[in-house]
């Protein structure tokens, strides 16, 4: 492929490993409410979704939730990715093969600002970054939406942007956005590929991916 003239970065899960510190205690708190689930039952039901939709979605399938709960839960996950949150391994290769390519790269979550400074604070991605970090809480719209990526395009030719996402909501946002995906699988497509990405396992793979390797 041509080189991108953007690469835009979902957060948890690909740049850093996020995912299972926060569905184990949503899994946590959501069976003590009522809706008994596994981690990995946490994660096929709300990766990629923002935690007000799963306190949505959740009631739906029997839990009672106090209206708190939300805020209960992030301060939870805040307090356990403050202790620890490793990056994604390979991440930081691929940012320099960026750098040394000349391309921009931003980031587009459905997380909160504060969970990003957390998360991406403890390991110099926020510099690194700069101004271009992006939530969905500045929208009051999220993934699979198109518009967080709308807005992190900025006037670049949605053609000539690549977004790196992990899960299905992420790739059905790039989708309605018109934004090539890519998608970090590193434990099976999990028919991302089938949601219309281009699924890979290991961050290594990603330069050569963008024509840079």
């Amino acid at each position: 492929m041509d080189k991108p003239e953007l690469v835009i970065f979902d957060c948890d899960g690909v740049l850093v490993d996020s995912e299972v510190t926060a569905n184990t205690i949503m899994a946590k708190s959501l069976s003590a409410h009522g809706f008994a689930v596994t981690t990995n039952e946490c994660m096929g039901l709300f990766v990629g979704g923002t935690l007000p939709g799963t306190k949505v979605k959740a009631e739906q399938l029997g839990a009672k939730l106090p209206d708190d709960w939300v805020e209960v839960v992030y301060q939870e996950v805040y307090a356990a990715l403050r202790n620890d949150c490793p990056l994604i391994e390979g991440v930081i290769d691929v940012l320099n093969a960026l750098d040394t390519a000349s391309i921009p790269y931003c980031v587009a979550s459905n997380g909160r600002h504060d969970k990003m400074e957390i998360t991406l604070g403890q390991h110099g991605l926020l510099e690194r970054f700069g101004g271009r970090i992006y939530s969905a809480q500045e929208l009051a719209t999220a993934k699979p939406a198109p518009d967080l990526f709308w807005h992190a395009a900025k006037g670049v030719p949605l053609e000539n942007c690549v977004v790196v996402e992990d899960s299905a909501n992420g790739v059905r946002g790039a989708k309605a956005a018109g934004i090539r995906c890519f998608a970090y699988a590193p434990e099976g497509d999990h028919g991302l590929k089938d949601e219309g990405a281009v699924p890979f396992a290991r961050m290594a793979e990603l330069p050569a991916l963008l024509g840079i390797g």
